[in-house]
């Protein structure tokens, strides 16, 4: 059934142009739907499966805790390799077409405040190259709400220094330009100017603009860690997540009047609907505008 799996990943890959880390999201989901039916439900061909075989599954994910945004995600991918399953005539019938996704909640990881946000930025100590480094890591992404892949994969060229933008590759490879601040420039400037061509090996071109000091690009992983771990150093305590400047930067934006279609454009959401997971936050900011304006407050 695997080989099933890759066929529809290559599917994805040449045929869609979904991204690398897409693909691996849709193999980690779909490997751990084919180990259940071959080890749970003893099944040896997809042609056997049940509608019941694929709540079943959906069951078990919510008993090992996945939530039901995960549960959901588990689902779309169960629902399109079935699908392509019934196109390619490797079985009969798609028997997931009509199945409904689990109602999901709105879920907001924890905000970092802009004070919480400023501690953390002085983390990184100046005297030390990593630590120059990693503030500009900090700063790059706080000032542009970019994902850890998109900054981990940020190069010298997507950078324009004198007019404050950055070209950045989102999901799909969809492309769009963000502006990015003075401060997060300045850093910025002072890494690559003094701090990576140290990092680089001799006759060894590198595009990406973080490197380790192996002179290599820097992983997501490497960057989440440099995140939680100046997140621990400011004594910060709430949970600490890849998206945790993104979705503070997202937050700050809107709490300061800015429109939800920019932040949508900024955050690179195709559909605007997933950009309105964060207009919940800002009641207090709504309280005081109606408390201003309303003829009755």
């Amino acid at each position: 059934m695997k080989d099933l799996v890759e066929g529809f990943l290559d599917y994805l890959s040449v045929e869609r142009g979904l991204s690398p880390n897409t693909i691996s999201a849709y193999r980690r989901d779909l490997y751990k739907y084919v180990d259940f039916l071959d080890k749970t439900k003893k099944l040896n061909h997809l042609q056997e499966v049940r509608r019941c075989d694929i709540t079943d599954f959906m069951m078990r994910q919510k008993d090992d805790g996945l939530g039901p945004n995960s549960i959901s995600r588990n689902l779309v991918a169960i629902k399109v390799f079935h699908r392509f399953l019934a196109r390619e005539k490797y079985v009969k019938d798609d028997i997931a077409d009509a199945m409904d996704s689990p109602k999901l909640w709105k879920h907001l990881p924890d905000v970092l405040s802009v004070a919480e946000i400023e501690q953390i930025l002085k983390m990184p100590s100046l005297r030390d190259p990593a630590g120059i480094r990693n503030k500009a890591i900090l700063e790059t992404m706080y000032a542009t709400g970019m994902r850890v892949s998109e900054t981990a994969s940020l190069g010298i060229e997507d950078i324009n220094m004198d007019v404050g933008f950055v070209k950045c590759l989102g999901k799909g490879r969809k492309e769009r330009i963000v502006p990015i601040g003075a401060k997060a420039i300045e850093i910025l400037q002072k890494y690559i100017d003094k701090i990576r061509p140290k990092l680089l090996k001799k006759n060894t071109p590198v595009r990406a603009i973080f490197l380790s000091r192996l002179g290599k690009p820097l992983s997501r992983q490497s960057i989440w860690k440099i995140i939680k771990k100046y997140a621990r150093a400011a004594n910060i305590k709430k949970s600490i997540t890849p998206h945790t400047l993104r979705h503070s930067f997202a937050t700050h934006m809107l709490e300061r009047g800015a429109d939800l279609r920019v932040v949508q454009e900024l955050l690179g959401h195709a559909d605007i609907s997933t950009t309105q997971i964060y207009t919940h936050i800002d009641k207090e900011r709504l309280k005081s505008i109606h408390h201003k304006y309303h003829p009755r407050p």
